[in-house]
């Protein structure tokens, strides 16, 4: 699920292609002129193949004898992988993407909170409030703000004690990092200190049900940050949900 880290002209194309099949540009069971595509991008053969490669890796992409190099149905694509997410997002697709991962959040954190009061260590509380100091620190710099959010709810996962809620960061970070990309850059979302603090105060404090409450109220909050900065543009990310920071 990592991103592809290529430069250059070859991480050029695979973002051209990757966005342009996930956003519908080439649709599903379309065949690839890997020839034509190449001189519309000005890029050699080997760098096309290089780059279908890559694209194949993440689900979008197969070959077949006499049928050539094809987009797959989209049950194929990895859609937790951090690429896709991002291309979703560039190609309009946030809002679909958005209410998915609201979803799956309310059902994943909240009890992963109540966990964490439970389960947390005193270095699992240092993890946190570092996390939420840097969260203090980053307000005017959208991409620190969002690299401390997610590290406040991947130590959040930690202190479940839980070794699969723990990898469970690699479902949702991705995800999340694309949702605080678009809240951070705005300058009316809401302050997330107080409420991550509610949430690490009530863990602190080996109050599980308080810290599920906290959660709660941190993504209806979350909810509030987008739907507000989407009001009235086409594919509101949240749309009608209320729940899913």
């Amino acid at each position: 699920m990592a991103s592809y880290s290529g430069r250059g002209v070859h991480g050029q194309v695979v973002h051209i292609l990757g966005t342009r099949i996930v956003g519908g540009g080439i649709p599903v069971g379309a065949t690839l002129d890997i020839r034509a595509l190449g001189e519309e991008l000005d890029v050699s053969l080997t760098v096309m193949r290089e780059s279908l490669k890559v694209l194949a890796s993440k689900g979008l992409i197969d070959a077949r004898q006499k049928r050539g190099t094809f987009v797959t149905e989209r049950s194929r694509w990895n859609l937790l992988d951090a690429d896709v997410i991002r291309w979703r997002v560039d190609g309009g697709g946030a809002g679909q993407l958005m209410r998915d991962l609201a979803d799956v959040r309310s059902i994943v954190e909240p009890a992963a909170a109540h966990r964490a009061a439970l389960h947390r260590t005193d270095a699992d509380l240092v993890a946190l409030q570092e996390a939420l100091e840097a969260m203090g620190r980053a307000q005017a710099d959208p991409s620190a703000a969002a690299e401390s959010d997610a590290a406040f709810h991947r130590a959040l996962l930690a202190a479940t004690g839980n070794e699969m809620l723990t990898r469970m960061d690699m479902l949702l970070e991705p995800g999340l990092r694309e949702r605080d990309r678009l809240v951070h850059a705005h300058a009316e979302a809401d302050d997330p200190v107080p409420s991550h603090q509610a949430v690490l105060d009530a863990v602190r404090d080996r109050d599980p049900a308080r810290a599920e409450l906290a959660m709660l109220d941190l993504l209806a909050k979350a909810a509030n940050d987008l739907d507000r900065i989407t009001a009235g543009s086409e594919g509101s990310p949240t749309g009608q949900h209320t729940s899913g920071r």
